[in-house]
């Protein structure tokens, strides 16, 4: 009889390890089982299965999988069950028996086939762990879960976005899954004040707070994960990375939203900021020395237990920066990020087909000679595209009495809206610059920005700045600037 048995749950298993690359989304699942660790999980596939034991007993199991099962796995026998489903806890109040009927008796075909059918499974399971092994070191992007019940008592209650954080985030990831979702919703939506290619963000209220909420299309959903994917990435808190709060994917209106809600800030956009604000040398200075700090961060990998892979941006531009209201800035939409860790010797790119705004691209990138399989040719990139960012706010300092109106990167060489074989014209064959006045170079503070753009617009990228090297340069500039202050 024990033969039986494992007969029966090999089966079961079998058809469970049985995926398909073609699903793409997540679904929370109900879990329940000897392997549960909470009574939630999250995959790409929720399954059901029962099983009829000797003593005429049930024996059910609730779970997901990161990879969803086809439709072999919607099959039965008379003493066994499987249901695979793909929706929100769809597996939930689900059950397949509704009488116990005694098991057959082993049949001499199944005693011969027993050990071979043994022997696949268990190749296919250590190749499996193998993997999750694997993935796991590669990918500590997954949310953590929490039980439900404890979510809403003692975390969520009547916390400040601060509280919430700052009891949760103690490895500076994002917070625990379920956390994110009630969070989500219980968020009012406000008014809109943004949209692009991705969608739309709105002002929303959490308990009094505001916070963003980008709303991103159905067409964009790889960027809404793969945003959601690095925003849950251990110690990628920052004061100059976009404060990350919650994510979530749900059904509104009778169509799928998904929602990725954030800090905010009334300044908006970098880009928002230039067309209204004019800044002096110094803020200047604070604003250009804000977002390096960023970027160091994101590209810099951080080892350890509780590390940090490297990240770069891909689509590092003003539109794409924030403005806080003490006046220093925060890189946001990480949406085409790449992720490097030389302690896992992996190189993340994503799936996300979108590419990056073709003004802002490198030579590089529109000439299609970077090497995409090196990590650096990516952080040579965002050093190109800060260069253009350094470029804007420099045109809006006030120096000798006297500022330009603010214009974008190139805006006097190609059309309002370049297209790619454009830009490789300007940037590529002719290989022009912004226009740099001669009038910058009068002010100390603008002097060294404009050293320091330009060594960022090599052509050979090799030898551009790096986002570290103009780091410790401003910092340097920054503490000479304090010290004469403190002299006088």
């Amino acid at each position: 009889m024990p033969d039986k048995m494992l007969h029966r749950n090999v089966w079961v298993l079998s058809l469970a390890i049985v995926t398909s690359a073609t699903d793409v989304s997540y679904y929370n699942c109900t879990c329940q089982g000897p392997f549960c660790l909470h009574n939630a999980c999250v995959g790409k596939t929720c399954f059901v299965t029962e099983q009829i034991k000797d003593s005429g007993d049930i024996s059910r199991h609730r779970g997901c999988f990161n990879n969803s099962i086809n439709e072999q796995c919607n099959g039965k026998t008379d003493y066994s069950r499987a249901l695979c489903c793909f929706s929100d806890f769809c597996n939930e109040n689900v059950t397949l028996f509704k009488l116990a009927v005694e098991p057959p008796e082993t049949s001499l075909l199944l005693v011969t086939v027993l050990p071979i059918v043994l022997f696949v499974i268990c190749l296919m399971l250590f190749t499996f762990l193998f993997w999750k092994l694997k993935q796991s070191n590669r990918k500590k992007s997954l949310p953590r879960l929490i039980d439900a019940d404890m979510v809403n008592a003692s975390i969520v209650g009547d916390s400040t976005l601060g509280d919430l954080l700052d009891c949760t985030t103690g490895s500076g990831s994002g917070l625990p899954f379920l956390v994110q979702r009630t969070v989500a919703r219980q968020v009012t939506l406000v008014e809109c004040v943004g949209k692009g290619r991705y969608g739309e963000v709105w002002r929303g209220l959490w308990q009094g707070e505001n916070v963003a909420v980008k709303i991103f299309s159905s067409r964009d959903e790889q960027s809404w994960f793969r945003e959601t994917e690095i925003y849950n990435t251990v110690l990628l808190r920052h004061e100059n990375i976009l404060g990350f709060i919650a994510s979530d994917m749900t059904s509104r209106n009778s169509s799928t939203q998904l929602w990725l809600i954030t800090h905010y800030h009334d300044n908006g956009s970098l880009y928002d900021y230039l067309q209204r604000t004019t800044v002096d040398p110094e803020g200047c200075l604070q604003l250009a020395l804000s977002i390096i700090c960023g970027l160091v961060h994101l590209h810099v990998e951080i080892f350890g237990t509780q590390g940090k892979p490297a990240i770069a941006h891909r689509d590092l531009k003003s539109r794409n920066i924030l403005v806080k209201s003490n006046k220093q800035c925060c890189i946001a939409d990480l949406g085409l990020a790449v992720v490097h860790s030389q302690t896992a010797d992996y190189l993340d790119i994503g799936n996300n087909p979108r590419v990056g705004t073709k003004r802002y691209m490198a030579p590089e990138v529109l000439d299609e000679t970077i090497c995409t399989e090196s990590f650096e040719s990516y952080k040579q990139t965002d050093v190109w595209a800060y260069g253009l960012v350094l470029w804007e706010i420099c045109r809006r300092t006030f120096i000798n009495g006297m500022v330009e109106d603010y214009r974008p990167p190139f805006y006097d060489m190609v059309p309002h809206d370049p297209s790619f074989e454009d830009m490789k014209k300007v940037v590529c064959v002719d290989q022009q610059r912004p226009h740099v006045p001669n009038t910058w170079s009068s002010d100390k503070i603008l002097a060294a920005l404009m050293k320091t753009m330009r060594e960022c617009w090599f052509q050979n990228p090799s030898a551009r700045l790096t986002a570290l090297r103009i780091k410790k340069t401003l910092n340097k500039l920054n503490n000479s600037l304090e010290q004469r202050k403190q002299d006088c």
